[in-house]
């Protein structure tokens, strides 16, 4: 026999304990179970048990439920239950049964029980065919539940190679399908038979109500086991033709944790060997004709995606950003839009949205499932048709050019499995006209701006030309008119200043003394001329009343330039003197030593005040 982690070994010894007790008490005698056959899927890390039971009634009177028995610990981790049947000889067509949870007089509280009812009675000597399809999750428990990178993943599963139920069986035998690869070990019966990946218990005759035999198989298992921590599913209609869809999830590894550090280098070399147990990539199912397809995560846009489609299906491969080891999660949201006419439909004066519930992505468990479906601003009397019970409430989000806010109907359903991926449909009164009110607003603003517009081109928003404040504008607008004119003149001087110390330069390499003189009468000249023109400027300055400020400045900038000017025209006297009277060079260096001083800086302090005048 396989070798039982302690909490699995305790459960089953408690559980034969209990159903040891309850075999009389709890025992229904109305109905047998001729030929039970049980299949489960080991294949996934959701596990999926279809057992296929004639049932016949032996009793006196008709019969109208069949109950299921199930474990405790089994049952909590039940999340999809569905019973099929049929009443004949043979088997025929099936129904869908409802199922509801009951409490059998006299059932011990370590067993949970479904009822199955029937459309109608099962007289007495009659065969029912019914076909119970369970799904259960976090059913697989990794053990150990610490491995290395290198290794693979192994998992226990327990479960009873008998049938549980309240009725005597006479028949019955267990297959259960394996992914493949290594079996560590598994329960040894007389008629247990491993054959490639399917392991078959029995056939068991005549047992007896809640009849249980413990079987354990701990197997090789490396199948992405994908859990969802929660996932928000935002569905938003647009009847201007579009269902976006938006989802954002948050998925684990939740097998066996890795233990260890983790090489890149060797994944990437071997990824099949150094990284069996993880998963890479998950597939999304999309519907057909689905657009405007994007995969990204708080970083930004994921390109590690493939996207397949044709008229049947559209194929999302969505490749995390790293792959997934056991512990390891990742955040990302998955959008995309959807045809309007395809999902949303009129009927009895009322439209209504039909699509799935559950996540598009194959194999994956969501343990918390939201789906909110924004309906257009102004839909009124909404209701809800969902397969199976769910939590419900509604909410109001605004989005842009929203007055009221749209109305969301809200859904939350914990432990989510593909099974749960049916249609459910969210009805609701809109009017058209109602489409027309975004169109309006907009038509009305661009309306009321070019309005806006129009009336502020028209009128005079011109201060009063009588006003104080507007006749001192004027008045500052013609003193900086003015103080510009006139630092034009003094630049004009300055530039003349240069030519005499141009003069200068070429007597001492030419020699020229008749040229030097020309060129100092010709800037005698041209000062007088400058003079003449400054002296309007300054008569208009000075009367205006604005001009207090940059007055001083001004006087302070006209004394110093003719003192320059003096300077400079003694200066250049001197040296044509000089020259004339052939004195030696150093002698005409010393006579000039002090004047050539006082010259630089009379021209520092002239540059200073003009750009002083210039800032202000």
């Amino acid at each position: 026999m396989a070798t039982m982690p302690p909490p699995l070994r305790r459960a089953a010894a408690l559980l034969l304990v209990v159903l040891a007790g309850v075999l009389a008490s709890t025992a229904r005698a109305d109905l047998v179970i001729s030929k039970a056959d049980r299949r489960v899927d080991l294949t996934s890390h959701i596990v999926r048990v279809l057992a296929s039971l004639k049932v016949e009634n032996v009793g006196p009177d008709p019969v109208s439920q069949v109950l299921l028995a199930f474990p405790n610990i089994q049952a909590k981790n039940l999340a999809a239950i569905r019973a099929f049947g049929s009443e004949g000889k043979v088997k025929g067509q099936s129904t869908v049964l409802p199922i509801q949870v009951v409490q059998p007089s006299g059932a011990p509280p370590e067993l949970t029980f479904f009822s199955a009812l029937l459309p109608k009675p099962l007289e007495k000597g009659k065969t029912l065919y019914l076909d119970v399809l369970t799904v259960f999750t976090h059913s697989l428990q990794p053990f150990p539940e610490e491995i290395t990178q290198a290794e693979a993943q192994l998992v226990v599963y327990q479960d009873s190679a008998h049938y549980l139920s309240p009725y005597p069986v006479k028949a019955q035998t267990l297959a259960i399908r394996l992914p493949g690869g290594r079996v560590e070990s598994y329960t040894r019966h007389p008629n247990a038979k491993l054959v490639d990946s399917e392991l078959k218990y029995g056939p068991f005759h005549d047992l007896p109500p809640f009849s249980y035999l413990p079987v354990i198989v701990h197997f090789e298992n490396n199948n992405p086991f994908a859990v969802a921590k929660e996932v928000i599913r935002e569905i938003e209609i647009s009847h201007w033709g579009n269902v976006q869809i938006t989802e954002h999830y948050n998925i684990a590894h939740g097998g066996a944790r890795l233990k260890g550090e983790f090489s890149r280098i060797d994944y990437q070399s071997r990824p099949y060997v150094r990284g069996v147990s993880s998963f890479r990539h998950l597939i999304a199912k999309l519907p057909p004709r689905a657009h405007s397809i994007y995969y990204r995560d708080e970083i930004g846009n994921i390109s590690t995606s493939h996207l397949w489609s044709d008229s049947m299906k559209t194929q999302l491969e969505i490749e995390p950003r790293f792959p997934l080891f056991g512990g390891w999660q990742t955040t990302f949201t998955v959008g995309y839009g959807l045809p309007l006419k395809d999902f949303v439909f009129y009927s009895d004066g009322k439209r209504f949205l039909n699509i799935t519930f559950g996540s598009p992505l194959e194999e994956i468990l969501i343990e918390k499932l939201i789906v909110k479906v924004v309906l257009p601003e102004g839909s009124k009397d909404i209701e809800v048709s969902a397969p199976f019970p769910t939590q419900k409430w509604q909410e109001v989000k605004y989005s842009h050019l929203d007055i009221v806010g749209r109305p969301v109907v809200v859904l939350e359903k914990p432990d989510v499995i593909p099974e749960h991926n049916l249609y459910f449909q969210v009805y609701y009164k809109f009017n058209n006209i109602s489409l027309l009110r975004e169109p309006l607003m907009l038509i009305s603003g661009f309306f009321l701006l070019f309005v806006a517009c129009i009336v502020y081109m028209r009128t005079d928003m011109s201060i009063s030309k009588s006003s104080p404040s507007y006749l001192a504008k004027l008045q500052w607008d013609e003193v900086q008119a003015t103080v510009q004119k006139i630092q034009g003149i003094f630049e004009q001087c300055l530039a003349v200043h240069d030519k005499l110390e141009a003069s200068l330069r070429d007597l001492s390499r030419t020699g020229d003394i008749q040229s030097c003189k020309a060129a100092r009468k010709a800037a005698d000249a041209q000062f007088k001329e400058l003079s003449k023109d400054l002296k309007p400027l300054l008569t208009t300055l000075h009367s205006s009343p604005q001009s207090y400020q940059i007055w001083p400045k001004v006087e302070d900038l006209i004394a110093k330039e003719r003192e320059m000017q003096e300077k400079l025209m003694t200066r250049h006297s001197t040296v044509v003197d000089s020259f004339e009277k052939k004195l030696r060079g150093q002698d005409v260096e010393n006579r000039i030593a002090l004047q050539q001083q006082k010259i630089a800086a009379l021209r520092q302090e002239v540059e200073s005040l003009l750009e002083y005048i210039s800032e202000i």
